[in-house]
């Protein structure tokens, strides 16, 4: 392989790695105003047929619980008062067809006393590329109030 050869090959697999973050990064950009507008579909979508949203309070397996968890009251109401879903950028490590992405989302809703952050979790996204698109395969969030599963958590993140 010639010089000009092998930095085709290297700028190639950078593009491509590129790429994958990026997409991985619209993916889970794309969850918030997909929850907060109530578009259970689209939520859905993200995670894989058989994928996991394992939350502190909960356990949602499939696209029929996690569109069932959009269209729940309790989230309905949350909508209907105001709210918003923020996520920091992910730190996102992409290995082959598979990736792991850790970040730190918050849900802030509106009240009568105004805006205020409801919750604050640490989230850890385990994604598959399949037929060329990531999909979430598991998410698990944990609440960020001194409990060692969220560090843990976060630390994993970091280390993987």
């Amino acid at each position: 392989m010639t010089g000009t050869e092998e930095l085709v090959r290297t700028l190639a697999e950078r593009v491509t790695a590129l790429e994958d973050k990026l997409a991985i990064l619209e993916l889970m950009t794309s969850y918030g105003p997909a929850i907060d507008s109530g578009s259970a579909d689209a939520v859905a979508r993200l995670w894989t047929e058989d994928g996991v949203y394992d939350v502190d309070t909960g356990v949602m397996r499939g696209h029929a619980a996690i569109t069932a968890m959009v269209q729940s009251q309790a989230h309905q109401g949350w909508i209907g008062g105001g709210c918003a879903h923020m996520l920091e950028p992910g730190h996102v490590r992409v290995d082959g067809g598979t990736a792991v992405a850790t970040c730190k989302s918050q849900l802030i809703i509106h009240d009568d006393a105004g805006f205020r952050v409801h919750r604050i979790t640490a989230n850890r996204w385990e994604l598959a590329k399949i037929d060329g698109e990531w999909k979430v395969t598991r998410r698990i969030n944990r609440l960020l109030d001194g409990r060692e599963e969220a560090r843990t958590l976060l630390a994993a993140g970091v280390r993987d």
